[in-house]
């Protein structure tokens, strides 16, 4: 899997510096500095001194990495397209694997991740000098949503250098606007104030407030786009869990069997010893009468 780097629309920000501290010659010569807070200036300034150093370093260190990206991201090219060859050959794979995502499935109702069965490529394109902006393109089948081959997202930077987006203008069928369906789902669920209703996958597509936060389109182009078949890969934990749940059910099953026939074992055993003891007590009257019987005859 690629390495993740940071937004390569975010600005900038610069590590704050410390300012100067007064040097001892601006200060009141009424109010000179103890030996020790003199001593400790004088340390402040100089760590200061090496930061500087070190900021420089990381910027210089930060264009040469770029340089690297740029050499490669050419480099990946034609592997990027032969897999977007291949890819078409495996049924749902796109739905599948933003299905399996961790934090692109949150955003998937049932009619967009219906609507997502239709995807069959994705394309990210970045731009010349990477730190510009990207597209995004979705590539679909002909589908009962809307009317659009290619759907495109491109993230870029405006003229005042600020993160901007913007995206194709999605063709609707009558009836099929799922942005819409998302808003109302998510009125109902403010009303009940159970949860939020996630925003919904086309809602994300067509939302442009705030370009430098959206996560989705990094999640897409740093995390899915280099390596999207680890997540088609991903196992299915519903079919893990139903399986877990028929193997526990299945034991909990054999051990009350097993706990009734040690029951009736016992149940036996002791109506063996009842019927033990009524033998025994038949055989203590057949001698008694025995013994009767002995006593009347020597009486004659």
């Amino acid at each position: 899997m690629a390495p993740k780097r940071q937004s390569s629309l975010a600005p900038q920000m610069k590590k704050p510096r410390l300012l100067p501290a007064p040097m001892p010659e601006e200060m009141s010569a009424s109010q000179p500095l103890p030996n020790g807070e003199k001593e400790q200036q004088e340390v402040i300034e100089h760590i200061d001194e090496v930061q500087n150093e070190i900021d420089r370093l990381n910027e210089e260190a930060s264009e040469e990495i770029l340089k690297v990206e740029q050499k490669y991201n050419k480099l990946c090219q034609p592997f990027f397209q032969r897999r977007s060859e291949l890819i078409p050959k495996i049924p749902n794979f796109w739905v599948t694997t933003f299905v399996n995502h961790p934090q692109v499935s949150v955003l998937l109702g049932e009619e967009d991740e219906e609507a997502l069965h239709y995807l069959t490529r994705v394309e990210v394109t970045e731009s010349e000098d990477i730190k510009s902006g990207y597209r995004i393109d979705f590539y679909f089948d002909e589908n009962p949503y809307f009317k659009n081959k290619v759907l495109s997202k491109e993230f870029h930077l405006n003229e005042n250098g600020d993160p901007s987006s913007r995206s194709t203008e999605i063709k609707w069928k009558s009836g099929k606007d799922l942005t819409k369906q998302s808003s109302q789902m998510q009125n109902k669920a403010s009303r009940k104030r159970e949860y939020e209703e996630p925003e919904g996958f086309f809602t994300w597509f067509t939302d442009h407030s705030d370009a430098g936060a959206d996560e989705l389109g990094e999640i897409i182009k740093d995390d899915i786009w280099p390596n999207p078949l680890q997540y088609y890969l991903v196992p299915d934990t519903d079919d893990d869990e139903e399986e877990e749940e028929e193997e526990e059910e299945e034991e909990e099953e054999e051990e009350e069997e097993e706990e009734e026939g040690g029951g009736g074992g016992l149940e036996d055993i002791d109506e063996g010893d009842e019927d033990e003891d009524e033998d025994d007590d038949d055989d203590d009257d057949d001698d008694e009468g025995e013994e009767g019987e002995e006593d009347e005859d020597d009486d004659d």
